[in-house]
């Protein structure tokens, strides 16, 4: 394999801070209506963390960004995301919640790859509870990004 063209595994975790309790969150598997959460677990007082891996494969000297793949990567290449599913789309029948949160995966460049250690692990945090004070849905904004998990 020529040196420039690469294929990788990235693990990846996502915090949702203070999830709204009662709510079942689940990292989505698959798209469409062939999709299943996988990870669910119930929001109680504290903190929902979903680790997980995606591949990163390109060619450096052709390739603007890393093309990223996998079984929970969403959406067309140049705008790939994570969807946590939330109330009824992950499964919790009972739920008056049936949301997803967008996890844009942005940010995820050639430089950051090269500066990860091979045990390295990517890390975001983001608002688990919306301004409405449901579950937090649609794409996260402000988005701070994927960072060196220390």
């Amino acid at each position: 394999m020529d040196p420039q063209t690469m294929e990788s595994e990235i693990s990846l975790e996502i915090v949702l801070v203070q999830p709204t309790p009662g709510v079942v969150f689940g990292l989505q598997e698959g798209s469409g209506s062939n999709y299943k959460s996988v990870q669910k677990q119930m929001a109680t007082d504290s903190d929902l963390t979903f680790r997980f891996t995606i591949i990163a494969k390109g060619d450096k000297n052709k390739d603007v960004l890393p093309r990223l793949s996998g079984n929970v990567v969403q959406g067309p290449p140049a705008s790939r995301f994570i969807y946590i599913d939330i109330g009824t789309y992950a499964g919790q029948s009972d739920s008056i919640w049936g949301r997803r949160l967008k996890i844009p995966l942005t940010g995820i460049t050639w430089q950051v790859m090269n500066s990860l250690p091979s045990d390295g692990v990517l890390k975001t945090s983001v608002p688990g509870t919306g301004k409405d004070g449901g579950p937090n849905c649609a794409t996260v904004k402000p988005f701070d990004g994927w960072h060196l998990k220390k």
